[in-house]
């Protein structure tokens, strides 16, 4: 009878704690989401989160998507070419970009450069009792800490999300161009007559989901990390992976939402 009720027991106490630590994670987010639509503002924590998150990332955005249009244009001349389709070279990268690996490379930079950085942050903070200190102060912590990275996050991925598929776009067009002799007007003509409003709004969307996400996760993270060196080790490994499954995981039936909606 035993060897029954124990695997019954630990599936029960798992399921038990999976749904207490996702019922904390909501109200995390509820209280920090109530905080942003409520006073007193502090523009100046927003503008050095949006620096931190935002300018620091620009440059491994930047380089990461000119390699990633040249790569496209590469693959997709080598496989266009099977077809005789090479003209439709430019209109694929554009598509690839903007619609899926501009978000989806871009949040996965931010969480790995940023996100982390983040979680280490507050984490260290937390062991350090600063966090305590701030409430000592009669200082909301979520308000002085968790709101300007939530806000700065949100706004941040989007704005790098269009950077990334300018530069990628132009790395693309100059492997394309430049280097495997595709003709320029075709490339520019077929990705224009191509990408419509609907691809730019879906890939704002995305970018726009992806940047709540990993401030939420993050900041989440750090903010529940357990004492000492290992604590903090383990709770920033934990947001960089779980930002980046989350990140997978929501794109899935973001497209799956999306393309229903703008069909």
């Amino acid at each position: 009878m035993q060897l029954v009720v124990k695997p019954v027991e630990i599936f029960g106490r798992s399921v038990i704690n999976f749904l207490t630590a996702l019922g904390d994670v909501w109200l995390f987010f509820y209280r920090v989401l109530y905080r942003i639509v409520t006073p007193p503002f502090r523009p100046y924590l927003l503008l050095e989160q949006l620096y931190i998150i935002g300018a620091q990332s620009l440059s491994v955005v930047s380089l990461v998507g000119l390699f990633t249009g040249a790569v496209l244009a590469v693959q997709g001349e080598y496989t266009l070419s099977k077809f005789g389709a090479t003209g439709f070279t430019g209109s694929a990268i554009a598509l690839s970009l903007i619609r899926e690996l501009g978000p989806v490379l871009t949040a996965l930079m931010v969480s790995g450069r940023a996100g982390s950085a983040m979680t280490a942050e507050l984490g260290i903070m937390k062991i350090t009792e600063q966090i305590d200190a701030l409430r000592a102060m009669a200082v909301d912590p979520l308000r002085h800490l968790m709101v300007p990275r939530v806000l700065a996050a949100t706004i941040s991925v989007p704005l790098l999300t269009a950077v990334f598929n300018v530069v990628g776009i132009a790395g693309g067009y100059a492997i394309g161009v430049w280097n495997l002799g595709l003709p320029s007007g075709t490339f520019m003509t077929q990705m224009m007559h191509a990408v419509q409003d609907v691809d730019v709004i879906s890939g704002f969307v995305k970018s726009l989901v992806f940047g709540i996400s990993i401030a939420g996760i993050c900041c989440y993270k750090g903010w529940t990390c357990g004492f000492g060196a290992v604590g903090v080790n383990k709770a920033t490994t934990s947001a960089v992976v779980t930002s980046s499954v989350v990140i997978l995981v929501l794109d899935y039936f973001l497209t799956s939402i999306l393309t229903q909606v703008f069909l």
